[in-house]
């Protein structure tokens, strides 16, 4: 007998290369059927939903996420996180280590795992440091924590600035087979930088970061990933050389992937004229150019796959000012009606290719047995309304935190129902 089943919804999995009408079921937290008539033989006792209208997809995940527990419950917890990733339509996310303190041994790796089995909505895949206390100093154990269960290694928030560090993460990533995500910025170029290094930084007085700063550390990085057939993924890609960097180094082969966040391809710099601190983020918001370059390695593949970058912070903390506040938004509850609205909706991408960036492409980057609707595969699914219009009210969001620079914006296509395991979250 089905757990659940999903009725008349338009299925697609990208994955399974999927795209009918039918239904689906799941049982004991597997899906069962997929597609046709036979999915409704057995209704008794069983939840049943009806998605006349509506997209079937496999749960999106979100591969880059800040649950900033522990240490930084005040922003938010895995608790809160994942609550508001399973409204965005999440049902799973990866989380990464930048906590206090910092996720970097195979003890603290389990401690992730042990809280998100008590308190997640979602599930939870976490991060390892690539160095030690995120000091750019020693790498850390990586084995270790690979046994543990980290998913990848990532110095999120900061760059590994010596080039022979990184060297050898990316060895033990050629021989482990885990991805390296790295946070690409020069911090010679953008010491006290606190918005992109452009005309409106020069209007407004404040230190910019320029290009060059995230261009020379992709660049840098590819170029040791080549030397090592380890697994680059450059994480929240900004500038439109970032995008022409990753696009030629898979074309002679090399081993990398690349993710990019709603902001960096709705808003230019000149929203922090507008929203300040809401508008401050690390990569900073760029210029249209940059933005166009970004849709166009969406359309063509370069760009691998859509995430949020999911960083809350108080709004005590956002509130001291440009030159204080912290960098990040909130973005799990907002990025799929974003990506229907100004991707799919323009005609960048299909409805297909945008649902597989957010599904099983970013599965396979971390090597995860999620994103698809196989039979046998875990039940995690989410249902689409793509014709729902709403406003986005950032009072009604699940995180803690409030800091996000869409607030009242219109927005076209949101989740209506994520399953996990076959359970509604």
């Amino acid at each position: 007998m089905s757990d659940a089943c999903i009725i008349k919804g338009h299925i697609i999995d990208p994955g399974n290369n999927i795209d009918e009408i039918g239904n689906l079921s799941i049982t004991d937290g597997k899906i069962t059927k997929v597609g046709g008539e036979e999915a409704l033989t057995e209704l008794q006792n069983t939840d049943v939903y009806d998605a006349t209208g509506m997209i079937v997809a496999p749960g999106l995940i979100d591969m880059h996420v800040h649950l900033r527990e522990p240490g930084f419950a005040h922003k938010e917890t895995i608790a809160t996180g994942t609550a508001a990733a399973a409204a965005g339509g999440f049902t799973s996310v990866a989380c990464m280590a930048n906590t206090s303190p910092v996720i970097d041994t195979p003890e603290k790796i389990a401690q992730i795992y042990d809280i998100a089995d008590k308190t997640a909505k979602t599930n939870v895949f976490p991060f390892g440091s690539i160095t030690k206390d995120l000091a750019g100093e020693e790498l850390t154990d990586m084995r270790g924590m690979r046994s543990a269960g980290a998913i990848g290694f990532s110095d999120d928030g900061v760059t590994v600035m010596n080039a022979a560090l990184m060297r050898d993460a990316l060895a033990l990533s050629a021989e482990l087979g885990f991805p390296i995500m790295v946070h690409c910025e020069e911090h010679n170029l953008n010491a006290g930088a606190v918005m992109n290094l452009g005309e409106t930084s020069r209007k407004l007085g404040l230190v910019g970061s320029p290009n060059a700063a995230e261009d020379i550390i992709v660049a840098r990085d590819i170029m040791l990933a080549e030397m090592t057939g380890g697994h680059l993924h450059v994480l929240h890609v900004s500038t439109a050389g970032a995008v022409e960097l990753v696009r030629q180094a898979k074309k002679r082969g090399v081993y990398v992937t690349a993710e990019v966040c709603p902001h960096h391809w709705i808003l230019t710099d000149t929203e922090v004229e507008k929203q300040g601190t809401n508008a401050k983020m690390h990569p900073p918001l760029r210029t249209q150019t940059d933005i166009d370059a970004i849709i166009e390695g969406l359309c063509d593949g370069t760009i691998d796959a859509i995430a949020t970058d999911h960083a809350p912070h108080a709004p005590s903390e956002k509130a001291q000012g440009m030159l204080d506040a912290p960098n990040g938004i909130i973005g799990l509850e907002t990025c799929l009606p974003l990506v229907l609205t100004y991707l799919v909706q323009p005609g960048h991408l299909t409805l297909t290719e945008a649902i597989a960036k957010m599904t099983a492409i970013p599965a396979n980057i971390l090597g995860i047995d999620r994103g698809t609707l196989s039979v046998g595969a875990v039940g995690d699914v989410t249902v689409i309304d793509v014709d729902a219009i709403n406003q986005v009210d950032v009072t009604k969001s699940r995180s803690k935190s409030r800091n996000t620079p869409f607030t009242g914006w219109e927005l076209k296509g949101w989740q209506t129902i994520t399953l996990r395991e076959g359970k509604k979250i």
